[in-house]
Formats: C-alpha cells, sequence, structure tokens
C-alpha cells in the first residue's frame, strides 16, 4: 500500500515565506516543506540563534537542531531595516500564500509587516502569527520560551506529583515548542482548506500558550472537567509514582496491563499465580485500590529474567510491553531500520547527515528526497 510512487507532493505550488525562528515557527514550517511547499526561511544579519544551537559537524550556524528543524528549505539574508531588502521581502510576501512570523505584534507594525498591510498587499494571504500567548489576554505581547510555558501551564508540576520532590521541574524536551509547531502547521493547512473554497485569506493567531495548555489539559483536567469538580487535576493513571518502567536482570521494561484482567495475568506468567487469583483482585474497586500493591510485585518479580525473556512471554500473551531504551540505541532500531525511519543524505557543506523521516504515511505519495537545511543566506540570488 504505502510503496513508492510518483505522486505529486501534496503542498506542491504553495508558496511560503517563513521569518520564524528557534523551534515553534521553524517546525510548522519543516512539516509544510516535508509535505512539497515552497518554503523560503527570512533570516536577520546573524541568522536563526537556533543555528548556533548544538556542535556542528563543519560549519559554524548548522548545529543538529537548525539541521533538522529547515530541511528542504531556502535561506535568504536580509536586513529589514533596510530600505531595499524591505521592499524585497513585500514583492516575496505578495506572490506568497503563507506569511508566517514569530515577531512580536509591536515589533512587526513597526517593520511594517503587520497582519493589515500584509493582507492589504496581499489580499489572498493566509498570514500565521506565531506568539507566546493569544492577544486577547493580559499575557498578550509576553515572551514566550519553552521553559516559560512549560511552567505558565502546569506542566512544571506534574514530576512532583509522580516521585513527591516538591521542586517543580522542566519536562527533558523542547515539548511546548513542538506541539505549538503542530498547532501551526495543521492550522495554516486548514486556512490553505478555506482558501480554496472561499477564495480568501485570513489571519492565523497560533499561540504557544493555549496551544500547549490544550494539549497538556485533555487527560490533565481530570476532575476539574465537571462543575463542581469531583476531584483534583492530574490524570492519576499518569502521575502514579509506581507506574514506571520495571529492573529486569539485565536492563528494564515497560510493561502496560491495561485491560481487565491484565495484572492477574501478568503476575500469574511473572511466576505468582496464587498471589494472582486472590479474590480481591476480581472486582474493580479491589484492584483499583491495590494497584501499589500490583506495581510492586510486578517490580519484585521482574528481575528473575532478562528483558529479552520477558518480552518473549508477554508478546506471546499479547501484554503490550517494551524494553525501555536510551537515545543513543535509537539508531540501531529494528523497527525504524525496517520502516527507513531515519534517512542519511549527503548535504553540500556538512557531509552525511542523520534525518528522521515524516512519520506519517501515504498511499498517494511518497516523500522521497528530504532535502537539506540551508547556509545562512544561501539563497539571496536565487
Amino acid at each position: 500500500m504505502f510503496a513508492p510512487n510518483d505522486g505529486m507532493p501534496m503542498l506542491n505550488g504553495l508558496k511560503v515565506v517563513d521569518m520564524t525562528s528557534i523551534v515553534f515557527g521553524p517546525y510548522c514550517t519543516q512539516i509544510l516543506a516535508d509535505f512539497g511547499a515552497e518554503v523560503t526561511k527570512i533570516e536577520a544579519p546573524g541568522g536563526d540563534f537556533f543555528r548556533y544551537a548544538g556542535k556542528p559537524a563543519q560549519t559554524t550556524g548548522m548545529g543538529p537542531g537548525f539541521v533538522a528543524l529547515n530541511r528542504g528549505k531556502k535561506s535568504v539574508l536580509l536586513d529589514l531595516k533596510e530600505q531595499a531588502d524591505a521592499e524585497r521581502l513585500r514583492s516575496m510576501i505578495a506572490e506568497a500564500d503563507i506569511f508566517i512570523h514569530n515577531v512580536r505584534s509591536e515589533a512587526i507594525d513597526r517593520l511594517g509587516f503587520g497582519a493589515d498591510a500584509m493582507q492589504a498587499l496581499n489580499p489572498a494571504l493566509i498570514y500565521v502569527q506565531c506568539v507566546g500567548f493569544g492577544s486577547d489576554g493580559p499575557y498578550d505581547g509576553l515572551q514566550a520560551y519553552d521553559d516559560v510555558i512549560q511552567a505558565a501551564s502546569g506542566a512544571a508540576s506534574l514530576l512532583p506529583r509522580v516521585d513527591g520532590n516538591p521542586a517543580p521541574r522542566y519536562l527533558p524536551s523542547l515539548v511546548a515548542d513542538k506541539v505549538a509547531g503542530l498547532h501551526a502547521a495543521y492550522a495554516a493547512m486548514a486556512a490553505v482548506i478555506h482558501r480554496m473554497r472561499t477564495g480568501k485569506g485570513q489571519v492565523v493567531e497560533v499561540p504557544m500558550f493555549e496551544a500547549f495548555t490544550s494539549f497538556l489539559m485533555k487527560e490533565h483536567l481530570a476532575g476539574l472537567t465537571f462543575d463542581p469538580p469531583n476531584a483534583n487535576a492530574g490524570y492519576d493513571r499518569q502521575i502514579d509514582p509506581d507506574r514506571q518502567p520495571f529492573p529486569t536482570k539485565d536492563g528494564y521494561i515497560s510493561i502496560v496491563p491495561y485491560r481487565p484482567g491484565h495484572f492477574q495475568l501478568v503476575i500469574g506468567l511473572m511466576g505468582d499465580e496464587e498471589f494472582a487469583a486472590q479474590e480481591r483482585f476480581a472486582r474493580p474497586k479491589g484492584l483499583a485500590a491495590a494497584l501499589p500493591e500490583l506495581y510492586g510485585k510486578i517490580a519484585e518479580l521482574a528481575p528473575s529474567r532478562t528483558t529479552a525473556e520477558w518480552l518473549e512471554v508477554f508478546r506471546e500473551a499479547q501484554i503490550p510491553a517494551m524494553a525501555v531504551r536510551d537515545l543513543n540505541d535509537m539508531l540501531d532500531d529494528p523497527h525504524l531500520d525496517a520502516t527507513g525511519f531515519f534517512a542519511t543524505t549527503e548535504h553540500p557543506t556538512e557531509g552525511p547527515i542523520r534525518q528522521t523521516r515524516e512519520p506519517s504515511r501515504f498511499s498517494g505519495w511518497n516523500a522521497g528526497d528530504l532535502g537539506n537545511a540551508p547556509n545562512l543566506g544561501e539563497h539571496n540570488e536565487d
């Protein structure tokens, strides 16, 4: 079904002028570029700050994070304080389908590229503003980075709920930036469909705070869903301190006894059928009350075999289980290898680089060449 084919990229012909930096906006436009849009990245003197995050292979300003988030784009270096460069950008936006930026409202207006001015220039334009906080709230205009949003959204309170250490902590990933980037990508594509139906452009605002809080609260609003609340915020299963990887003879394993009867089955398979057969576990209420004890029993039994031995047992019984992997091991994952998830390409200046392919698969189009991240100002003459 998903064999290579000659299908045209789904966003072929869509012109995107991208004046975003760091992660939020570039992740959005990388997705658009993967689907075939022509993305021109506008960079100020010095370039996107994220160019300098991490150690480059060859060239200063070609750090690994930048390479991952900007493949398939063109880079044009412009100083918008110079009239000639500002006019050049206006001419590009006049012919674009989407203009996306993460410049704060006051600053973008001062530069002359605010929403009203650009829609007057190009009425069919989809104008996407990547902002920290929605423009109709009291946080409008505040600076926002991933750590700030994790703090403001309640995400930094999750780990204390799990391990009892009261100090708030960030989740060790740029998760707020990336979630907001995904929201921006689907919002931009929805606006393209709207324009196809109506012929009209529009302004799209994507606030990181609201995007990530929405993402987080799908399960963690929990008892606050109801009025009056019937419990506190926080999805119990996700913040259960006992629901952690279990130590095996040679590593760690994730075991998920999710369906009715799974806990009893798992513990029986692990060698304590007598414990698993207790009558109190047969009723949902009794099972829920005994969860810490049940997780503790699994942790007690898990070191008796290796991870590979347990995986064989649980897969035969159709119990969800996977070995706990280190980030450094992911290049050797047999499934990702079989699906072609990682691709090694030759960058013109950086040499061989590894990239992750677009994870969605389509029967009508194959991504093919992933493209490369541009050097700063590489496409000015183009």
